[in-house]
């Protein structure tokens, strides 16, 4: 697709991607051939962790084959999982866009009587979108993550805090990433198209577990689920998102001139600069649960310790 100036001119107004997306896709020697024939000499790999290992693979293919293709990555995804960035780009939309979700759930569960609000977020290894909503809405009584271990039942679980919660207040909220209880749950080792485990609904399955809990000792609770699930990734980037995607974009062109690859562009310690490909896909960031932001979360929410 030739990209001309009139093309592009108002991409960065709507939300989705112009290019199209993929999960999976072809071998990496077909599309190095296809870079050959086209003699393709800069390649910019747009996504996260698997398009930056993608990215990896197609710039060592270039780099046995002796090609002088410079391959340069530039971080997107909304889950803000990649190692040693600060922020990627799509993260401030997602959790703005998040908030209404949560706001929704808060009308709900105070609007109804014993009402709970409970709202699934996305995030499979990395509770940062539903860590962050949770701290800026300031509605949440209680988050769950994928890196923070938890119990539901017994006398510490989440169960016996949203009991109190209703008798306290008459109302609560529940924000939950989608990766966080994994092991409360059945496993599948299914996997989709890109080699990811395809993990067990923890919204359905917490959604269920508090009706059950709140039938079986006889105290009427109303629960309103709430799943926006892609909603807060198909809309238009914020000003804060446009502004960082744009840097990103013009430092990855920058370093494709001055000749580098196998690097990506991303914002690091404040300091916008370019990582070796290699550095950043060894693990997915993860939220630290003794960092100060974890627990500023915890101290918005006043949750206790579900141990």
């Amino acid at each position: 697709m030739p990209l001309s100036r009139k093309v592009v001119e108002n991409i960065n107004l709507s939300g989705g991607s112009f290019l199209g997306v993929s999960r999976g896709g072809a071998k990496t020697s077909e599309i190095v051939d296809s870079i050959q024939a086209r003699r393709i000499d800069m390649l910019f790999v747009i996504g996260g962790n698997g398009s930056h290992a993608g990215a990896n693979a197609i710039h060592e293919e270039c780099r046995k084959r002796k090609l002088k293709v410079s391959v340069v990555a530039v971080p997107k995804t909304i889950d803000n999982d990649i190692l040693f960035m600060d922020k990627t780009f799509g993260f401030d939309t997602a959790v703005e866009e998040a908030q209404r979700a949560i706001n929704s759930a808060y009308i709900e569960a105070r609007s109804a009587y014993h009402g709970i609000g409970l709202v699934k977020l996305m995030g499979r290894s990395s509770g940062f979108i539903a860590m962050q909503a949770s701290l800026s809405s300031g509605q949440i009584d209680v988050c769950l993550i994928p890196e923070v271990s938890f119990t539901l039942d017994g006398e510490h679980g989440v169960m016996r805090h949203l009991e109190h919660l209703l008798e306290k207040k008459g109302f609560c909220v529940v924000c939950v990433a989608e990766g966080a209880g994994q092991d409360l749950l059945q496993k599948s080792n299914a996997t989709d198209a890109s080699g990811n485990v395809i993990l067990s609904d923890f919204g359905v399955h917490m959604q269920q577990k508090i009706k059950n809990h709140f039938k079986d000792i006889g105290v009427p609770a109303d629960v309103k689920y709430i799943d926006p699930t892609y909603m807060v990734r198909a809309c238009r980037a914020n000003a804060s998102d446009a502004i960082l995607c744009t840097v990103l974009g013009q430092n990855a062109v920058h370093g494709a001139f001055a000749g580098f690859s196998g690097i990506t562009s991303g914002i690091c310690n404040t300091h916008y600069a370019f990582l070796p490909i290699t550095e950043v896909i060894t693990k997915p960031k993860r939220v630290n649960p003794n960092s100060r932001m974890w627990h500023r979360c915890l101290t918005s929410t006043g949750q206790p310790d579900f141990h």
